[in-house]
């Protein structure tokens, strides 16, 4: 199926949602990779506030390069979520709806996704230029000296996902490797 979906989004919408469905999100995301998730931690651990409300709202998994002049971002791909695996369950129970980024995730996080009611989906691998087309503003909001794995916030429409794990668990990765695999 394909649908056209603002973000951030409500749970009724995300319950929606099934694996494999293709959807263009329109609204605002953020950014965040490795560093920004760690030092998020240490701020949830030490009883600090986020740099943004991660409530109701989808994390990117994203470092993009530099903006060419005119545009507001440069290559904007995904990176490999199971780098954020140890932090996301965490930001879900906080109340995270939604992530996007490439490739399989732990049973922890789709646990998570499940008890959250959220999702994950996945964005296309190697399309960082054709992505950056979809974004309309990119601005950092914090971790600045961070560099590229800064937070941004990002004003998106149409951006192309497709719902890799959805909030009952079906996960794309399984169900394609069990519809083409070879029975001997």
């Amino acid at each position: 199926m394909e649908r056209k979906m603002n973000v951030p989004m409500s749970r009724e919408d995300i319950r929606s949602l099934h694996a494999g469905d293709y959807v263009y999100l329109t609204g605002t995301v953020y950014t965040a990779r490795d560093a920004a998730h760690k030092r998020m931690k240490e701020a949830i651990d030490q009883g600090k506030e986020l740099p943004f409300d991660v409530r109701g709202n989808i994390i990117y998994y994203m470092g993009p390069s530099p903006a060419r002049e005119g545009r507001p971002i440069g290559s904007a791909g995904p990176t490999t979520a199971g780098r954020m695996d140890k932090y996301a369950p965490q930001l879900m129970d906080l109340g995270l709806s939604g992530m996007i980024g490439k490739g399989r995730r732990t049973q922890e996080v789709a646990d998570a996704i499940v008890r959250n009611g959220c999702v994950y989906f996945a964005a296309v691998g190697g399309a960082g230029a054709l992505l950056s087309k979809r974004i309309l503003s990119s601005e950092v909001i914090a971790y600045d000296d961070l560099g590229t794995e800064a937070i941004r916030r990002l004003t998106i429409r149409d951006f192309p996902v497709i719902v890799a794990i959805d909030a009952e668990g079906n996960n794309i990765y399984d169900i394609a490797l069990e519809k083409y695999r070879v029975k001997a």
